[in-house]
């Protein structure tokens, strides 16, 4: 049995599947039915997700479409960088950091609109239905949640594409064929200013190799330019602040980076991930400019973190990545260990320099004005300020534990 429901705010692309949604819920709900429409920076324009609101009955002042780019990169992307969160150790959570900032808005527009439910387009088998759901249920715990792909029947491309010409909604020509009829797209992708991803058919088996018309956001390695470039980014408090000696907007430096990336074939990859639900996944995404970022940040911060600080910080990496993959991004725990990983980036600052080349992204310089690095300490020819005699007591003292064991239990 349906909860009742009044108004409801629909996270809205405009695409095939949440243009479905939103009939849907008129006439399964007969809620009054709020869009959300956020310019991530997926290099598509969000501008016509207006009119196809309005074409289907959404009052003008029903329709939200805000650019949160600066806010995403500024407040999701660069926090997560400062952890150097990696899931699986390749997967840079391009689609995971994106949810919990929409599933923020939709929380904010129901709560101005007096909105008892907000929905989304994501599936009963992936991981964005429980990082929405997440969300919402920690930022406001009596909003009513309608999760279409769970309740309906609807669980294939025909069947939306059938339904969306039965009830007038207007089909994108990408969704057609030659002659007009409904086709099926080959990827299901996903994109923002960090990445794009790509999922389904072709890649459902895992043997399957990505065919090279898929990858949108780069050229192949083997066709990236012959010549290598260097570039610099500028950190401060963790955070990128500059490229090449030009201050950015956070939202600006990523762009850049992605042109970077994209000219030079870096940022692809090829996994198959465990997902929260349960079962393992087959995807590939390009994140040109995240892999060129978390190269240079873990460069500066070799030369700023105390060796303790960098392995505590760096044993964290895992779980950190894991709760923003499994959508908790609000918790507790995350803020708790973003706290802690903040503090780490007090003394984070200087300049990274780095070579492109061929997918590749090589460390070639780094310099900080709070650098720990002691050229004096660490140079193979004469100094004076160690005394190499010294390590001799320091080997013998953290020996004495297996000296003793030794000595009473025998040499193994």
């Amino acid at each position: 049995m349906k909860k009742e429901v009044k108004k409801v705010v629909l996270a809205y692309s405009g695409g095939l599947d949440t243009s479905v949604i939103l009939k849907w819920l008129q006439e399964e709900y007969k809620a009054e039915v709020i869009t959300f429409t956020a310019d991530l920076g997926q290099g598509e324009e969000v501008e016509p997700a207006r009119q196809k609101a309005l074409d289907n009955g959404i009052k003008p002042e029903n329709i939200f479409i805000l650019d949160v780019q600066e806010e995403f990169v500024k407040d999701y992307v660069f926090p997560m960088f400062r952890a150097n969160a990696i899931y699986e150790g390749e997967y840079l959570l391009g689609t995971s950091i994106a949810r919990p900032l929409i599933a923020l808005k939709q929380i904010e527009i129901a709560k101005k609109m007096g909105a008892d439910a907000v929905s989304h387009g994501a599936t009963g088998k992936g991981n964005d239905q429980v990082r929405f759901e997440l969300g919402y249920l920690g930022l406001n715990p009596d909003i009513t949640v309608i999760a279409p792909w769970r309740e309906w029947d609807l669980n294939s491309r025909e069947k939306l594409l059938s339904y969306a010409r039965e009830h007038g909604i207007d089909i994108d020509a990408k969704h057609l064929d030659a002659e007009g009829k409904p086709t099926v797209s080959p990827y299901s992708m996903d994109a923002n200013l960090l990445h794009i991803s790509y999922e389904g058919l072709h890649l459902e088996n895992p043997m399957n190799e990505p065919e090279e018309s898929m990858w949108l956001w780069s050229v192949s390695p083997e066709n990236a330019p012959d010549e290598k470039e260097y570039i610099s980014i500028e950190y401060k408090n963790g955070d990128p602040i500059s490229i090449n000696g030009e201050s950015m907007s956070p939202a600006t430096i990523l762009r850049t980076l992605n042109e970077y990336g994209n000219k030079h074939g870096i940022g692809r990859i090829d996994i198959v991930e465990n997902r929260f639900v349960g079962m393992k996944a087959r995807g590939c995404y390009e994140t040109p400019g995240g892999t060129i970022m978390l190269k240079a940040h873990r460069a500066i911060e070799s030369i700023c973190l105390d060796r303790e600080e960098a392995h505590m910080k760096d044993g964290m990496i895992a779980k950190y990545a894991e709760l923003i993959y499994n959508g908790f991004w609000f918790s507790p725990e995350r803020e708790m260990m973003q706290a802690a990983i903040d503090i780490t980036q007090k003394y984070v600052q200087g300049s990274v320099k780095l070579k492109l080349y061929k997918g590749n992204v090589e460390v070639v310089g780094r310099e900080s004005d709070m650098s720990l690095y002691s050229e004096e300490h660490s140079t193979f020819e004469e100094d004076e300020v160690y005394n190499q005699k010294d390590a001799e007591g320091f080997i013998r003292l953290n020996a004495l534990r297996r000296i003793i064991a030794g000595k009473k239990r025998g040499v193994k």
